[in-house]
């Protein structure tokens, strides 16, 4: 029996458990899909955002504002990417002019610092290429960026090198919860713990539900996106937005820590919590960004996805203590949840921790390595690798520059990749200009050596989502 059973492997459950493994604590994470960073955690803009467009005193501007400050120093210690590259909300009218004044007092009631209005001057000095018709912008020093499932991955990593336990492909279908927790899973496995969190995301009412709970409601909105390749860098180095509405802060062009830039979201209410984008999406996008910025190299556009993001009927986000024993709710997580995470992970895991009067361990390790990106070595140093583990001397994505070793290294660390996306989000394999085309092939294999398993049985995404159907390649 487990002392905490977290529901859900986004960023939330996996900081979650990364500052429960900082106790004496035996910590269990259930993951529905076959890796973590499955739902919003691997789709969404990747912003951690300065804190001003949350409503003061709210849960999403207290917690948007701790993690904001404290992300460079997780990132730091799990070894992520993090740039602080600041935010801009543009104005194109003296009304929305009037909005960035209020943004201005808001966020400083929320605590961010730095905040600042540019005029048209000021703005075109900053980002050249931003539209001609922006009359002025909001300038946030503490905005930046981080990739979400990176940061997902290496939590939940040092979480399992701190001694918490994964258990993937366990969609939890029902509950018994009397003296002790136990989770069921489609396939019939059963984890017992003292103590649950949810952290469900879209599914979180589902789960609350099982527990008899249902103090909430969750709803689906989601957001369509177009990526650009890196040739595209420096196209713009801040985050852009304009001014936010109900439904959300709209449309962004902003860069990736990876050199992309990412375009969109669209704000869509979903039924179905589908992904699929749909038809006229880019064309939303396009028509929406375009009014933002000068001629964006659309025609550098390499993918494009969606991500569905969980809202909550309360309009804040829920992190409390059920009414229900044994349960503790972290829902609604939509924006600013992948800044929040951090702040949020460090709240629950301390509430639990005197919950159950648990000490601090003295062997905690916080730190993971960084993953050794290849292409980021100088020459001297890809030399000295290589006449080490000769695997980095093989590469399999071209567009990446991925090797071999890395691919191995992906597979044998916490938490091992063991599908194609799973390899893709840890190395970047397949990411690049052709999308998987020349290394899927490679991949497959590798997996299929490394598991045991034939090339038949290795799978996208987990589930049904094999590659090959019978048959070679």
């Amino acid at each position: 029996m487990y002392d905490v059973a977290i529901i859900g492997g986004g960023c939330v459950g996996a900081l979650t458990a990364r500052e429960l493994t900082r106790y004496r604590l035996s910590v269990a994470v259930l993951e529905a899909a076959a890796d973590v960073a499955a739902g919003a955690s691997r789709a969404n803009s990747g912003i951690v955002h300065a804190g001003f467009d949350a409503a003061e005193g709210s849960l999403k501007a207290k917690f948007n504002v701790a993690g904001n400050a404290m992300m460079p120093s997780v990132c730091e210690e799990l070894g992520v990417d993090y740039e602080n590259n600041g935010s801009l909300v543009l104005a194109f009218d003296e009304e929305q002019i009037k909005t960035l004044e209020t943004l201005v007092v808001r966020g400083r009631a929320n605590g961010v610092t730095g905040l600042r209005i540019l005029n048209r001057e000021e703005l075109k000095a900053k980002e050249p290429n931003v539209s001609d018709s922006a009359v002025a912008a909001l300038f946030a020093p503490t905005g930046g960026i981080v990739c979400p499932f990176e940061l997902t991955i290496a939590a939940m990593g040092n979480a399992m090198d701190n001694g918490a336990e994964l258990f993937t492909d366990f969609e939890v279908t029902k509950v018994e919860n009397r003296e002790k927790i136990a989770l069921y899973s489609a396939d019939g496995r059963r984890v017992e713990a003292k103590y649950a969190v949810n952290c469900a995301g879209a599914g979180s009412e589902k789960i609350a539900r099982l527990f008899g709970d249902e103090s909430f409601r969750i709803g689906a909105r989601k957001g369509e996106y177009i990526l650009l390749d890196a040739a595209a860098r420096g196209f713009v180095k801040s985050t852009i937005f304009t001014v936010p509405t109900a439904a959300g802060k709209g449309i962004l062009v902003t860069p990736t820590v990876d050199g992309n830039i990412l375009v969109g979201p669209t704000s869509v209410e979903e039924d179905s919590f589908s992904s699929a984008i749909r038809r006229g999406a880019f064309d939303e996008i396009i028509a929406k960004a375009d009014k933002m910025c000068e001629n964006i190299p659309f025609g550098e556009t390499i993918t494009s996805f969606a991500g569905v993001r969980a809202y909550c009927d309360r309009h804040d986000f829920v992190l409390e203590e059920s009414a229900v024993n044994n349960l503790f709710n972290a829902a609604g997580i939509e924006s600013p949840g992948l800044t929040a995470s951090p702040a949020i992970g460090k709240y629950i895991a301390e509430k639990i921790a005197a919950k159950f009067g648990a000490e601090k361990k003295s062997d905690f390790k916080p730190k993971r390595q960084a993953f050794s990106h290849f292409r980021k070595l100088s020459d001297a140093e890809k030399n000295a690798v290589i006449a080490k583990h000769p695997e980095y001397g093989q590469i399999v994505c071209r567009c990446e520059s991925v090797t071999l070793g890395e691919i191995l290294h992906a597979i044998r660390q916490n938490p091992p990749a063991r599908t194609i996306d799973g390899v893709k989000l840890r190395t970047r394999a397949g990411m690049g200009r052709c999308q998987s085309g020349f290394c899927q092939p490679t991949t497959l294999e590798i997996l299929a050596k490394e598991y045991g398993i034939s090339m038949q049985e290795v799978t996208k995404n987990g589930g049904k989502s094999t590659i090959i159907d019978g048959g070679n390649i």
